[in-house]
């Protein structure tokens, strides 16, 4: 049904990346905050919970105390899948005991991704991985994690959704970029993500930052 991944980098950035079955994943399961951390909540998602999670963690507890804390306080917690990384990259997995079919998870110093309804159960493992050893702005690592968990074979069943967000200090999300409904959601991400967004990005910080020096649009009108 679903698999993601959170990571953060040493520019301070913190993103998810994130790929479904069902329609506009990335709306209902993606949480993230500047500087303090990301949170996904996955499998028969209850959207609920990745706000409580990032709650927690503006109070400064440790992440594996912020999980145990909604696990802890949620009914239905054996059908919840929960992600949760601080900006330090320390991170915290849930999956209940009633996940969906072949799921996995894993953790590295920087990332944390899980799934289910998995091809293999080591796909998780694949898209840290790939994510350690990509190179570059954190939104083409992310997108280097879900490439690799589509390289290995992804859900049971085809895809249509994907999402990928990053928050680098401006006060939103700096990346937000979604594909709702398609035959290849990850393929066309990527498409939009190195073609058209990132080339653009920082002028858009820029303008929503310090407009009287931002770069034009380059429309007609925009002097």
């Amino acid at each position: 049904m679903t698999f993601s991944i959170l990571a953060v980098d040493d520019t301070g950035a913190i993103g998810s990346a994130i790929c479904s079955s069902s329609p506009a994943v990335a709306a209902r399961c993606v949480n993230l905050a500047d500087g303090i951390g990301g949170a996904h909540s996955q499998n028969i998602t209850d959207p609920r919970l990745g706000p409580q999670l990032i709650d927690g963690l503006r109070d400064g507890r440790p992440v594996e105390e912020v999980l145990a804390w909604v696990v802890d306080s949620t009914p239905d917690i054996d059908y919840r899948q929960l992600l949760v990384i601080d900006r330090n990259g320390r991170s915290a997995i849930h999956s209940g005991s009633q996940v969906l079919g072949h799921h996995g998870e894993a953790q590295s110093a920087h990332a944390v991704a899980a799934g289910n309804m998995l091809a293999r159960a080591d796909v998780p493992q694949l898209m840290v991985d790939a994510f350690e050893e990509a190179t570059g702005d954190l939104e083409v690592r992310l997108l280097a994690a879900l490439k690799a968990a589509i390289a290995a074979g992804g859900e049971e069943g085809p895809v249509h959704s994907a999402g990928v967000a990053v928050v680098r200090d401006a006060g939103w999300r700096v990346t937000d970029l979604r594909v709702d409904w398609a035959e290849n959601p990850v393929e066309l991400l990527d498409e939009i993500l190195v073609e058209t967004w990132l080339p653009q990005r920082d002028a858009y910080v820029t303008r929503g930052l310090m407009p009287a020096g931002a770069p034009s649009y380059g429309v007609p009108g925009d002097e």
